[in-house]
């Protein structure tokens, strides 16, 4: 079994939850730059889980270790879907958090629905050429104001109704309790608890 697996990410948070989940399994964590690699990926995939795997597979080609990456993003209704896997670019290169949330308010203006779902695909490459694939999602809602300071991204705006809370009001225990992230992870785990002692 291999010692390694480099997480296919530049975010340290990331790395740090990743390796408290695989530390059961006596794996050490490493992110590309730890290795004095600087890999980067065209997402091209369609979906989260295409987006996933060629990152995975693109690590894990230029490191010789099995890699991990995932992709996720906003899925809005009332927009078919999107930003869906543009959710990082949404509005284009200029436009930071606060900006894609406010473009995203203002383009639900409006809208019958604000129907949303956070979607989560995680990938794992190895050497040998084997794959594992999980995904995971949160439905909710696209709230009419920001409400919280925590979280990144979308989390002030996305609304879960049965907690009565943004993503961005929530704990980091709660949020990863029921995120798209979270649920994800729960059934990577299993598939590579499987996979590592078959």
């Amino acid at each position: 079994m291999a010692e390694k697996f480099v997480l296919a990410t530049h975010n340290p948070g990331k790395l740090k939850e990743m390796a408290q989940i695989l530390e059961k399994f006596h794996v050490e964590v490493v992110m590309p730059a730890d290795l004095g690699l600087d890999v980067d990926v065209e997402e091209t995939g369609t979906t989260f889980a295409e987006n996933a795997m060629l990152k995975a597979r693109a690590v894990c080609a230029a490191s010789g270790l099995p890699a991990i990456a995932d992709d996720s993003g906003l899925c809005v209704d009332a927009l078919n879907g999107g930003p869906g896997v543009y959710s990082a670019r949404y509005g284009g290169e200029g436009l930071d958090d606060i900006g894609r949330y406010r473009l995203l308010l203002n383009s639900l203006c409006g809208a019958t629905t604000r129907a949303a779902h956070f979607a989560c695909a995680i990938a794992c490459a190895f050497p040998n050429g084997d794959e594992l694939t999980a995904e995971g999602r949160c439905d909710g809602a696209i709230a009419f104001a920001p409400m919280g300071e925590g979280g990144f991204g979308y989390d002030p705006v996305f609304l879960v109704p049965e907690m009565r809370k943004t993503f961005a009001q929530m704990t980091a225990e709660e949020k990863s309790s029921i995120s798209h992230r979270g649920r994800a992870m729960e059934k990577f785990v299993e598939k590579l608890e499987t996979y590592l002692v078959k």
